[in-house]
C-alpha cells in the first residue's frame, strides 16, 4: 500500500522528531556509523542544511530528508548532496521515502542546481535517475554507491566532497 504523506519544510518544533526518526531508521543498518542524527544537527548548526523536508501522516512527522551543498574537485558549482533520508521503520516501503526524494529534487531544481549526488544503494536510487559514473568519485567510498543525478548534459569529473558535518560524532 502506497501512502500519500504531506511534505513540508522542517519547522523548529520538528527537530526532536527528526532526530528520533533518523536514529530509528538507521539503528539496524549494518553499513551505518549511526551518526546520521548528528550529521543533520551539524548541517543545521553550520547553516549548510539547504533543504530539510518532513513527511507528515495524520499530523505526525514520519520521515525526513536533508540536502546540503556538495563540492566537486573539478570546480562544478551548484551541486547538492541528498542525505540522510529516513522514514520510521514501520512505515518504510510505503512510498514515503519516494515522496520525500521527489519533493526534494524538485526543490533543488528550483534553486538552479546542476545536479544531486548521494552515497546509497544503486538498486533503490536508480528509480530516481541516479547512476554511478566513474568520472565522479568519493575518497574512501566504493564507486558503485557514489550516485549522481545531473540535471543537464554536463557530468562532473572529479572527487565529490560532502560538507564537514558528514564527519559528525555524538
Amino acid at each position: 500500500m502506497t501512502l500519500k504523506p504531506f511534505i513540508r519544510d522542517e519547522q523548529p518544533g520538528d527537530i526532536e522528531a527528526i532526530a528520533q526518526i533518523t536514529e530509528l531508521a538507521f539503528r539496524t543498518l549494518a553499513i551505518s556509523r549511526h551518526t546520521e542524527p548528528f550529521i543533520i544537527r551539524d548541517l543545521r548548526r553550520s547553516g549548510a542544511l539547504s533543504i530539510s523536508l518532513v513527511a507528515e501522516l495524520d499530523g505526525r512527522v514520519v520521515g525526513h530528508i536533508a540536502f546540503s551543498p556538495a563540492t566537486i574537485s573539478d570546480g562544478s558549482q551548484n551541486w547538492y548532496m541528498l542525505g540522510p533520508i529516513s522514514v520510521v521503520p514501520d512505515l518504510q516501503r510505503k512510498g514515503i521515502g519516494s515522496a520525500l526524494i521527489h519533493a526534494g529534487l524538485d526543490r533543488i531544481r528550483g534553486l538552479k542546481a546542476k545536479g544531486c549526488a548521494l552515497v546509497g544503494d544503486p538498486a533503490y536510487y536508480r528509480r530516481f535517475g541516479f547512476r554511478s559514473d566513474p568520472r565522479c568519485t568519493m575518497d574512501g567510498v566504493p564507486q558503485k554507491v557514489v550516485q549522481i543525478l545531473p540535471f543537464g548534459k554536463r557530468v562532473p569529473n572529479g572527487n565529490l566532497i560532502h560538507h564537514e558535518a558528514f564527519n559528525a560524532r555524538a
